[in-house]
């Protein structure tokens, strides 16, 4: 209670100075010392001192009194009737008519219920006893302040288990029940309510279904109070995710539809805004059926703040339908080996493919999985779409030429009325003769004839993203090799019609009537190679999530949704975008690709900043293939955009170019240099994030490689202004003589260049920096120790005469912790091992005193990274 006096006697000897210059003539006023009140307050004890305070009139010496108990309790704690008194008068404190008090008094709880329960064997039960009570008082306490303190004091409670299950049930869940009664206070009913949602994750299912889950529904329908049903709405999901599915779909689900429809729009944001932990305690069926129906209401609703919450959980919500191994549709690649899982097929009979081609047969056989799949998904849902479907009509459903991949522009109908014999075979060949465009030679002349047509008639559409995507897929997967006729067989349609069960017709048969179904078509307009709006609506169907859904959230990119919903909705379209992609699958990419095509190309850089952080895991997903013809374009255009969005590509470089082909990722090489460039040269952290990453790409490339072209970046940053980049470079300098190791002839010479470029640079912090390589080197076993001795070794003994004791002390530091801790240097005879004591002796008589205390003593810390650090300068 020393701060109580020390504040006690600075008040009076205030007062004091008053009445002297008040009256300095008269004698027989005699002002107190500040001493005298110190030793009174020294000569009580701990517990007189509480009691002297504790009773003070003044409101802030009582406040100083909640301050102190924690103090009070530790002085007294060795005897156990002292801290029972100390409690006893905490249970006074707490009946206080000031606020304040009551309030500072609460905020202390936590902290003495941490040392009752540390100091448990000398008083046990005292926070129940005491504390506890106090806690469930103040939930009802008529002050504002003191309830909130109150309950911020018994969440902490709980959340670090202070609190026995027992008296959990037993004296703070019914209090908190009674409190939400109809005939409570507003404001306590709503704050109750919100402790019990904020409670339930802590306390368990039993408790929650047993003592709150009633109230809660009863809450959820208050027609008074909509501050209640808004609290409610808003810890919806949390309730439902402590109570589990089974209570969830019986007693909350029809609560949330009320909820969902109330007439205050904040409660239906406050749903909008915790849809997909609801959707995630259902079951798939749930959650397809009644709440997919339920969250398109609320994208629609009238209120434009409903309606922003809404989509901004779109991209959760419907994440929330992807299968629970959560690897829908997604492809691994490990050493030339494919694993394809298939998560959401709708077909029953087609199972999981595993395959484990090599070179150009893998890419073959991915492709021919990822059509015959597509074709399996896309094929159900165009036949729901037809209310009167007829045997002609379902034939063509199931061609695999329509359906495989996205429809492409009408071209001409004269090229297919001409081979109408066998304008089946032609059809389907068309995407095989674009593969094959290379080996002409190879082709009939008719098949070689078709193809320059074609071409022609594709040259005014190649600007089209459809038609210039889908030849890149094409070659991509076709360009390596040439397809042996029984593989070229397996593409063309005579073959799968035969296979096909729901085939009934012969191949012309079906191109009459595709032709004639082409003629009756008045929207689409073959001439100009329009797209039919009916195949652009079938490219998008997938049957992963409802179709209403998906198109709502590609939606999300129409610049009118901008003006009516969010100005930076197209901002959390891409945030959502890989989970949304992952939950579709590879196989359902045509759905995403125009819309991520779009969001790469968005006026807002924030857009492409949240692609740019993302764009690795979204190439995880699809596999090599599909990023190669579709992500890389983009990863390109983010490599020339602002350096806002570069340092996306750049925190995640490695990890996107390890999942491309050798030949693609060695392209990369020529651009890393570009990353030197800034817009702001003194954004240092964004080339110190390219030595970071430039330590991880030398796993990817050849020593060869790492020589032409990393070996440069590595030198020019090593040069850097700024310290932290320096230093990392230093360790990507170490990492490359670890890569080189491996060639003889371009280590030589690396380490050569590095002698003349550090050892031998007329500025310190090159030379120092050469010793830190070398000790780094050593420590990392980045070299071998016969290879440093020859090479490296002599320079660095040089560095004993320099005339910077910065760079003397870093030497003693690397002879003393690193060199002489390996045998190879103290058991090596001859003229090495007699330079590496002579430097070390020479050392130790060094006019600096660090320096002669490095190299004289092993100190404790042996860390690299801080020795070095502990010499160098500032940040420049």
């Amino acid at each position: 209670m020393a701060d109580l006096s020390l504040l006690q006697d600075s008040q009076e000897d205030t007062d004091g100075f008053g009445v002297d210059g008040y009256s300095s003539e008269s004698d027989a006023i005699i002002v107190p010392s500040v001493l005298d009140f110190v030793s009174q307050d020294e000569m009580l004890t701990p517990i007189g001192r509480l009691d002297k305070y504790i009773s003070s009139e003044n409101v802030f010496n009582r406040q100083m009194v909640a301050r102190s108990l924690l103090d009070t309790l530790r002085a007294v704690s060795e005897d156990e009737r002292e801290c029972v008194s100390v409690l006893e008068r905490i249970d006074r404190l707490a009946d206080d008519s000031e606020p304040t008090v009551r309030a500072e008094l609460m905020e202390q709880i936590p902290h003495i219920a941490i040392f009752c329960q540390e100091n448990r064997p000398s008083i046990p039960f005292a926070f129940s006893k005491f504390l506890l009570p106090i806690v469930v008082r103040y939930l009802a306490d008529q002050n504002n302040l003191v309830r909130k303190t109150s309950q911020a004091a018994l969440l902490v409670l709980l959340e670090q288990e202070l609190i026995e299950r027992g008296d959990v049930e037993s004296l703070v869940c019914p209090v908190l029940v009674d409190l939400t009664a109809p005939d409570s206070n507003d404001d306590v009913k709503t704050e109750a309510m919100a402790i019990i949602c904020k409670m339930a994750p802590m306390v368990g299912k039993d408790i929650t279904e047993r003592l709150f889950l009633p109230r809660f529904c009863e809450m959820c329908c208050d027609c008074r109070m909509f501050h209640v049903r808004k609290v409610c709405a808003a810890n919806f999901g949390d309730i439902c995710s402590v109570v589990g599915g089974e209570a969830t779909e019986e007693l909350l689900l029809p609560r949330f539809f009320q909820l969902c429809s109330d007439n205050v729009w904040g409660v239906r944001k406050a749903c909008a805004e915790c849809f997909m932990t609801v959707s995630s305690a259902t079951s798939p069926e749930v959650r397809r059926t009644k709440l997919s129906s339920l969250f398109i209401s609320l994208i629609s609703d009238p209120s434009r703040w409903v309606r922003q919450a809404a989509f901004q959980s779109l991209g959760q919500f419907i994440s929330t339908f992807a299968s629970p191994s959560g690897n829908a549709g997604q492809y691994f690649r490990d050493e030339g080996n494919w694993s394809e899982t298939q998560t959401h097929s709708t077909n029953a009979e087609t199972p999981a493919v595993s395959h484990n081609p090599s070179g150009c047969e893998a890419e073959v056989e991915s492709v021919k999985w990822l059509y015959e799949e597509t074709e399996d998904r896309v094929s159900p849902i165009s036949a729901q779409d037809d209310p009167n479907p007829n045997p002609q009509e379902e034939q063509e459903i199931f061609n695999s030429f329509q359906y495989w991949r996205t429809p492409i522009p009408e071209i001409s109908l004269d090229l297919l009325e001409k081979g109408e014999e066998k304008g089946e075979e032609k059809g389907e060949e068309k995407g095989e003769e674009k593969g094959e465009e290379k080996n002409r030679s190879s082709a009939p002349a008719l098949g070689r004839k078709q193809l320059e047509e074609l071409i022609e008639n594709l040259e005014p559409h190649i600007d089209d993203p459809d038609v210039k995507a889908q030849v890149d897929v094409l070659t991509a997967a076709l360009r390596a090799t040439a397809l042996d006729s029984g593989l070229e067989d397996a593409f063309l349609e005579p073959r799968a019609a035969q296979s096909n069960p729901f085939s009934s017709q012969n191949p012309s048969e079906l191109l009459s009537e595709n032709t004639q179904r082409r003629d009756s078509a008045d929207d689409s307009d073959v001439s100009d190679g329009s797209v039919n709006p009916d195949d652009e609506r079938r490219s998008k169907q997938q049957d992963v999530v409802p179709q209403a859904l998906l198109d709502q959230y590609l939606s999300m990119t129409d610049p009118s949704r901008a003006q009516t919903v969010d100005m930076e909705i197209a901002k959390h379209c891409a945030y959502s975008l890989p989970g949304v992609a992952l939950t579709l699958g590879r196989q359902n990419w045509h759905c995403l690709r125009d819309t991520y095509e779009t969001l790469a190309s968005d006026m807002q850089w924030k857009v492409r900043r949240t692609l740019a952080f993302s764009i690795h895991e979204l190439a995880q997903i699809l596999g090599d293939q599909l990023t190669a013809a579709h992500l890389v374009p983009v990863f390109n255009s983010f490599l020339k955009d602002l350096d806002e969005v570069r340092i996306g590509v750049l925190k995640h470089l490695y990890d996107f170019l390890k999942l491309l082909h050798q030949d693609t990722r060695r392209k990369y090489l020529y651009q890393l240099q570009e990353f030197l460039v800034t817009d702001n040269s003194r954004n240092w952290r964004f080339r110190s994030e390219l030595a970071e990453q430039l330590v991880l790409l030398l796993e990817l490339y050849s020593a060869q490689d790492v020589h032409d072209y990393l070996r440069p970046l590595a030198f020019c940053l090593c040069t850097d202004r700024v310290s932290s980049v320096r230093w990392t470079s230093y360790r990507l300098v170490s990492e490359i003589i670890r890569k080189l190791s491996s060639c003889s002839s371009l280590l030589v010479g690396f380490l050569g260049e590095l002698v003349e470029k550090f050892c031998h640079s007329r500025k310190w912090s090159g030379r120092q920096a050469f010793a830190f390589v070398c000790q780094l080197s050593v420590e990392e076993e980045c070299v071998s120790l016969d290879q440093f001795s020859e090479h490296l070794l002599p320079p660095l003994l040089l560095l004993a005469s320099d005339p910077v004791p910065n760079v003397r002390v870093l030497l003693a530091k690397t002879l003393r912790q690193t060199l002489l801790e390996r045998e190879f240097f103290l058991s090596s005879a001859g003229c090495q091992q007699e330079a590496l004591e002579h430097t070390l002796v020479s050392l130790q008589t060094d006019v600096d005193k660090d320096v002669k205390y490095f190299a004289s003593v092993h100190p404790a810390n042996t860390r690299v990274n801080e020795d070095a650090m502990s010499t160098t300068s500032s940040t420049y």
